[in-house]
């Protein structure tokens, strides 16, 4: 059963007011003469495409495109792209490419991140990708990839607390960031990459029967994977002083969102902005833990693809949400994609 993801549509931001650069949905009165501009975020998991113009009070997507692709499958035990991997992120990469030469856009990024930062094998592929496709992927750090997902998430930022846990909980990795929100500036304190996410935790650990044993160990390993960023910034003081909100930004967290809200199909409108408290995210992933593989994919917020993965990511959830108590997160639908489409807009309004 294949998951519908919902329309990429973007609801207001914090308290209905939609802020400066936040995404519109796509009945939003676009800028006469603005071009479109293109975002491609090629993951560890997921393959994923927004096409966009310049619209009032931020941007209308045109297009979009999301698969599947588990481009990193397999990473984990071998250091390599695998050759079925790679074919089946080839067959994705040519709808976008042909989507962004249908849109005539005038600027794009096409990014990958943690599945090529450690393939052996990366470099192989990406010639392939120019060869075959005709797009120019570039690998970007961990530290641009978290300034991404931001800048992606920016607009959700509740500007009545100076402080933010922003995290992306990826395929192959997931990127915490600490950072300070006052008067509509973001300046980041500092930003970690862990080395797992939802796709190698599953191949390590398993994702068919996750047993209580098993869902705990990752969730230890999680855990004692962020000790040494809270030693270093001091986090859990200014949480404990209120004064710190979370933001969510990846496909464990939208599923919880989808589950907790009884979707009857992934409703992106629905999801992106809402608020999971923290006693919600423990029943939803209680609840998904008590299901075999079966269940879970008959979830119509999770399916088949993703259901021997969302474990592995309630699991690096849950160590999040032990190390800071905020007691509840901002659901973002958005990230690497929408920071890459802010970008582009800005360098074009400076021609």
């Amino acid at each position: 059963m294949a998951v519908d993801r919902g329309a990429e549509t973007y609801p207001p931001g914090v308290d209905g007011a939609a802020p400066p650069a936040v995404a519109l949905a796509p009945d939003a009165p676009v800028r006469p003469g603005f071009a479109n501009f293109a975002a491609l975020d090629l993951g560890t998991n997921n393959c994923r495409l927004l096409v966009a113009r310049p619209a009032a009070g931020g941007f209308r997507v045109v297009d979009a495109f999301s698969r599947i692709v588990r481009l990193g499958e397999g990473l984990e035990a071998t250091g390599a792209l695998g050759e079925g991997a790679m074919a089946r992120t080839l067959d994705a990469l040519r709808v976008c490419a042909a989507k962004i030469a249908h849109r005539h856009v005038a600027s794009a990024r096409c990014v990958a991140t943690e599945a090529c930062r450690r393939a052996v094998n990366c470099r192989e592929f990406l010639t392939r990708v120019h060869d075959e496709v005709g797009l120019e992927l570039e690998i970007i750090s961990t530290a641009e990839e978290a300034r991404l997902v931001v800048s992606g998430c920016a607009p959700l930022l509740h500007p009545r607390t100076p402080y933010a846990i922003v995290f992306d909980i990826g395929g192959g990795s997931t990127e915490i960031v600490w950072l300070r929100h006052i008067a509509s500036k973001t300046e980041i304190f500092g930003s970690i990459s862990l080395p797992f996410g939802v796709v190698t935790f599953t191949e390590r650990f398993g994702g068919i029967e996750v047993s209580p044993a098993i869902y705990r160990a990752m969730v230890a390993e999680a855990e004692a994977a962020l000790a040494p960023f809270e030693k270093k910034h001091g986090i859990r003081r200014e949480v404990e002083a209120r004064r710190v909100q979370m933001i969510g930004s990846s496909g464990t967290v939208t599923t919880l969102a989808g589950i907790h809200l009884a979707l009857p199909r992934y409703i992106r409108a629905m999801v992106d902005g809402s608020t999971l408290t923290f006693d919600q995210i423990d029943r939803v992933s209680r609840h998904l833990a008590g299901l075999d593989l079966a269940g879970r994919a008959a979830s119509p917020c999770v399916g088949r693809e993703r259901a021997d993965l969302v474990l592995s990511g309630c699991a690096i959830l849950d160590a999040i949400c032990a190390a800071w108590p905020v007691g509840q997160l901002r659901v973002a639908d958005r990230g690497i994609r929408e920071g890459i489409l802010f970008d582009l807009m800005q360098a074009g309004a400076g021609h």
